[in-house]
């Protein structure tokens, strides 16, 4: 057969594209008549529903993730400055499980807040396009969190990064080049583990990385009050939102914080919105009474959709949803998981600096476990983009989100 005859940069520029024949067919387009992938215009259903919409086709634009249901979704500016979705996909490959990547290798898939420019797009990918994530960001760096080279892009496979289909990946590509076209210096990236509604943080209350996505919450909701993409700062290691640095004072990543304040009629809004927040958390409490999420694995994940790879080449490879594949299980089960899965990791690094006796010892202890999902190589087709500047300040001459929000 031809195609174990060709290098391994053809072999995955053929094999990836088989992804398309499964999963992009609903989505009307033939890859084989797009002339220039770069310039592609958005099909006329989106511009249709931007003019219904009163969006202009130039118009900022912010991108929002939700793993654990596996969505993309696309928000757009409305003539009035507040943000509408305008399209939705769903993300064909992730790795890793919920929770924010640390380090390289872990093939975990970036949570935070990024801010994407013009460098960020790759439209040389041979995973047909991509967009650079930006990890590490500010927060990521300032907390020793390592990795590059981490997008949204096609092809169907993922090693951590958020990979779409071919088809998909030509629509997102297209919204970012145009609103970057129509003067957006960067796009918001606002990747999370789960929506943050009142009952998936009960769900996740026993989750190592909950105190994390806690302080991601505080963004999630400015833009679920504002319908705006959030100031974003960092701080004494921790994110901070929407806030005026006051005294002449300055956002450090690794210093103290300055003095703060919030516009008033933000102050307001969140304050209304918390209050029906802690409602709902109570009363999903007393529903996940003695109950919690058990997050699966990746392995756990691709096997609900094995079915979707028959007939495939190996680089494909869908990963299904953790919604698909997880489920709610006692606290006390739950945690007899969690002791498990730790015991399993204080294993495994044992064994990685044993002696030869110890050695031993830890292979018979790890033949009892389950198998490790295997880890592909490093990716030799990635491309890094290069990081934007870091803005510590906002720039003198952009207007502040607040004074947007405080006066519409």
């Amino acid at each position: 057969m031809r195609i174990r005859h060709l290098a391994y940069v053809s072999l995955m520029a053929l094999a990836l594209t088989g992804c398309n024949d499964a999963l992009e067919s609903a989505q009307g387009i033939d890859l084989s008549t797009v002339r220039n992938k770069v310039e592609q215009p958005l099909p006329s259903r989106i511009l249709a529903d931007m003019s219904a919409k009163g969006m202009d086709r130039n118009s900022p634009i912010m991108i929002r993730i939700f793993k654990e249901e596996g969505a993309l979704e696309i928000w757009k500016a409305k003539t009035n400055n507040r943000f509408d979705k305008i399209a939705d996909y769903k993300i064909c490959a992730w790795s890793g499980k919920l929770g924010p990547k640390v380090k390289s290798g872990d093939r975990q898939a970036p949570e935070g807040f990024y801010n994407l420019t013009r460098a960020n797009l790759n439209p040389n990918s041979k995973y047909y396009l991509a967009i650079n994530t930006g990890f590490p960001n500010r927060y990521d760096a300032v907390n020793g969190r390592s990795g590059s080279d981490l997008m949204i892009h096609g092809a169907c496979s993922s090693s951590g990064c958020y990979s779409m289909t071919d088809q998909q990946v030509l629509e997102i590509y297209a919204f970012a080049r145009d609103a970057l076209k129509g003067g957006q210096e960067t796009v918001q990236l606002q990747a999370f583990p789960f929506r943050m509604t009142a009952e998936n943080m009960v769900k996740h209350r026993l989750d190592q990385n909950y105190d994390f996505w806690k302080m991601l919450k505080v963004g999630y909701d400015n833009f679920e009050v504002t319908k705006r993409p959030p100031e974003v700062n960092v701080c004494e290691k921790k994110y901070v939102f929407n806030q005026q640095a006051t005294d002449g004072g300055s956002f450090n990543p690794a210093g103290k914080c300055p003095a703060m304040s919030t516009p008033p009629a933000l102050t307001a809004a969140l304050a209304s919105y918390d209050k029906t927040y802690d409602a709902d958390y109570q009363t999903a409490l007393k529903k996940y009474d003695g109950l919690a999420w058990y997050d699966p694995t990746e392995a756990e994940r691709k096997a609900v959709v094995a079915k979707l790879r028959k007939g495939r080449e190996l680089a494909f490879a869908p990963t299904g949803t953790s919604l698909e594949a997880g489920r709610m299980v006692k606290v006390a089960e739950l945690e007899d998981m969690m002791a498990n899965q730790a015991a399993k990791s204080v294993a495994a690094k044992t064994a990685a600096t044993a002696t030869p006796t110890t050695q031993a010892q830890a292979t018979t202890v790890a033949a009892a476990l389950p198998a490790n999902i295997p880890v592909p190589m490093q990716n030799p087709l990635a491309y890094a983009a290069p990081e934007p500047a870091p803005q510590e300040t906002a720039d003198a001459t952009k207007k502040p989100f607040w004074k947007f929000w405080a006066r519409n």
